[in-house]
């Protein structure tokens, strides 16, 4: 049984409360690939054997996107959508 660990970082400006970035942790486990995708506007951590670890958002993007990341993952896919951040997703 595939084992996830979601979790949910958000980084802010101490000053204003601006959401600077967003973490989506779906399981755990070793980075071996980064991949940018929207322009750097988010990031996907994949393990050794290309298990999607998790994505940052670094601004808004489209919530498409990151069901693109996400479309081998139904379970982290209903996480993302459930736990972003409205003003981080472009619908």
């Amino acid at each position: 049984m595939e084992r996830f660990n979601f979790g949910l970082s958000v980084s802010t400006d101490r000053e204003t409360g601006e959401t600077l970035a967003v973490y989506f942790r779906i399981r755990n486990g070793q980075v071996a690939e980064t991949k940018e995708f929207a322009d750097g506007s988010a990031f996907a951590d994949y393990d050794r054997q290309g298990r999607l670890l998790g994505i940052e958002l670094l601004g808004p993007c489209e919530i498409t996107v990151l069901d693109r990341i996400a479309r081998k993952e139904p379970k982290a896919k209903k996480f993302i959508r459930n736990a972003i951040p409205r003003h981080m997703a472009i619908a």
